[in-house]
């Protein structure tokens, strides 16, 4: 189909004898927002490092815009400048301003010149909210707001699709929703986004495709009506009703 950028062909990863990834296969389709959920250590994160080329994938294929990016000789960085990766960690240069660390990569991996480049920089810092801080080190700031930079960041680059690698789970609690605020406006404007999450609400709500993940296999995909509302396969049920305990509790 002409509108799927990304398409994850019998994707696999192995680390030694541990299998990680067994047989992936979905495509992420211009525009939507595409949540993975799942249990930790079933293979989310893994599966967005090799989407993005930072682990190399065992067997199978990853396809942008029809063209196999896993092959040899493709050039991994001018790549990510397309398909963007936002860390659980943030991963911002403590040594930089918050403005330098949104204008580094548009110099040295799109050739900008700098001027070009703070311009750009300072427009998606006001979109995320964090224009005040240009000249703030990361470690001036909250996790929220380091968290508001790195999108900026990733965004600052243009890139057609955003990867999320649980963008919430390094922040305190009262943190979270400034970042979710972020991540839901950006859906709204027509960002495709693949989102590695914990927030069932957030993928309930703003996702277009779920797919739920468990012991390194897609279990179940679909609509978030499908997955949230009659999902099919008893692992994804008791997923999400252990899920939904969890949050009562809290």
């Amino acid at each position: 189909m002409e509108d799927e950028i990304l398409q994850v062909k019998h994707l696999s990863k192995n680390f030694g004898a541990n299998q990680v990834l067994r047989d992936i296969d979905f495509s992420v389709r211009k525009g939507d927002v595409t949540s993975i959920i799942g249990s930790s250590g079933s293979g989310k994160s893994t599966l967005l490092r090799c989407i993005n080329l930072l682990e190399t994938p065992t067997s199978g294929e990853i396809l942008y815009h029809g063209e196999n990016v896993t092959r040899p000789g493709v050039d991994a960085a001018a790549y990510r400048s397309h398909v963007g990766m936002v860390f659980q960690s943030f991963n911002l240069f403590n040594n930089m301003t918050v403005l330098e660390n949104c204008v580094v990569g548009q110099v040295k991996v799109l050739k900008k010149n700098k001027t070009e480049a703070k311009e750009n920089a300072l427009r998606y810092l006001e979109q995320v909210g964090m224009a005040p801080y240009i000249n703030a080190k990361p470690r001036q700031i909250s996790g929220g707001q380091k968290q508001r930079v790195a999108i900026a960041r990733a965004m600052a680059m243009g890139p057609e699709v955003l990867l999320f690698d649980e963008p919430t789970s390094a922040l305190d609690p009262e943190m979270v929703g400034e970042v979710l605020a972020v991540m839901q406006s950006l859906a709204q404007e027509g960002m495709t986004m693949l989102v590695v999450t914990h927030e069932m609400a957030f993928a309930r709500d703003v996702s277009h495709q779920v797919v739920y993940m468990n012991q390194g296999v897609i279990c179940e995909q679909g609509t978030p009506e499908e997955i949230f509302g009659a999902p099919k396969k008893q692992e994804t049920k008791d997923f999400l009703s252990r899920f939904r305990k969890e949050k009562e509790k809290a």
